[in-house]
């Protein structure tokens, strides 16, 4: 089969190989019928999330018919039905599954021994990420080995385009559960930094959970357009003070909720000078990430307010302002997407045409053109917001 293969720091192929199949009786394959390329591919991509290996296989939006399925899963999946796979690999059993804490499940690691070092606790298992999350080979292939099947699937009706379900997957739940954690309050103001796919969900959550006012920060016109067509209020940080304009947009109080959709690369332009040092301390090994958002969001949140970050972090980060958190009393609630718990709600949103996800495609292609969209998407050339890739 054909898939998108990491070879190194930039370097994706599309490459011939073998065929999954099934290793266990909670397994299933599917036949992949759309993937999309994520910002957090990008984290590998660059090569800032450690344990990669040659051979590996990107990917970890995608959904597909089933044409497998083991011997533990007949009574949960059948042949034939289309589902959407959610990034995050989980038993349902665990103590953290039982919770719905399903990125947290305690058995699906295969490296728990890479994990319990990096992270104190393992993490799940993540399709088409780092061997700190498994090494499970990704979806951006032809076909998918799907481990614990019988848990580890999204079902999903006939009748509805690819596009408008496969970010049940991953961006759309990582976007509601951003604006979840900020228990938003019809007097609330949200702001959310970055406004690609993430911050673009976290927007439209924010707002169909009744925010008040939500602010969206980025410098790119599509994006800033994007958001402004959501309902945001937004703030282009080239050629503005964000501090300033979010400061005049609540008179003077700050936003009640901050949601950081960057993540460890913080664009140099958004902080000045300490994006620029961060950047120095990262080739030279001080810190792993940048995390300038993260101190503009202590800085501007109103006392007793709530960070909520979807963005990935990798590693180590310097000059954070905790005191300003602490003495501010602000609630921080992190981590990756517990995807699962919130899809059927979403699912009935899509179905009621209260959202349609797909409004953030703007590149679609054969699975072939993956590694020079890779390099598009990185660059955010010709508009570039979202890849949907089709086999």
């Amino acid at each position: 089969m054909r898939a998108l293969v990491w070879h190194g720091k930039e370097d994706i192929r599309c490459d011939e190989v073998t065929d999954p199949e099934i290793e266990d009786a909670r397994d299933a394959i599917i036949k992949v019928t759309s993937c999309a390329i994520c910002g957090s591919d990008l984290h590998l991509y660059h090569n800032y999330i450690p344990a990669m290996m040659p051979g590996d296989i990107m990917g970890h939006e995608m959904m597909g018919e089933v044409v497998e399925v083991g011997s533990g899963v007949n009574q949960a999946l059948k042949k034939g039905e289309r589902i959407v796979v959610p990034f995050t690999i989980f038993c349902g059993q665990c103590v953290q599954c039982r919770q719905g804490n399903y990125s947290l499940c305690r058995r699906t690691n295969r490296r728990k021994d890479l994990a319990d070092k990096v992270f104190g606790h393992t993490t799940a298992g993540l399709f088409g990420y780092t061997h700190l999350t498994g090494g499970y080979p990704g979806g951006q292939a032809e076909y998918l080995r799907v481990p614990f099947a019988d848990k580890t699937h999204i079902k999903v009706p006939q009748g509805i385009p690819d596009e408008t379900l496969l970010f049940l997957g991953d961006i759309f739940p990582t976007g509601w559960q951003a604006a979840v954690q900020c228990e938003i309050g019809p007097l609330d103001t949200v702001a959310v930094w970055g406004c690609g796919p993430v911050g673009q969900m976290a927007i439209r959550s924010a707002i169909l959970l009744g925010a008040k006012q939500v602010i969206a920060i980025d410098h790119l016109p599509e994006r800033l357009s994007m958001a402004a067509a959501g309902g945001a209020v937004t703030i282009n940080f080239s050629t503005e003070s964000v501090v300033a304009r979010l400061n005049d947009l609540t008179d003077g109080e700050g936003p009640e909720k901050c949601i950081d959709a960057v993540g460890m690369e913080s664009h140099v332009g958004f902080g000045q000078p300490d994006t620029l040092f961060d950047r120095f301390k990262q080739i030279t090994l001080l810190e792993s990430d940048r995390p300038h958002v993260l101190r503009e969001m202590i800085y501007v949140c109103q006392p007793g307010g709530v960070l909520s970050i979807p963005g990935v972090y990798g590693g180590l980060v310097d000059n954070i302002p905790f005191g300003l958190a602490m003495n501010k009393g602000l609630t921080i609630r992190t981590g990756q997407t517990h995807v699962n718990r919130w899809t059927d709600e979403l699912l009935r949103l899509i179905e009621d045409k209260k959202i349609d996800p797909s409004f953030v495609v703007t590149h679609k292609a054969d699975l072939a053109d993956g590694p020079q969209l890779y390099r598009v998407f990185r660059d955010k050339q010709d508009s570039c917001i979202k890849v949907v890739l089709t086999t």
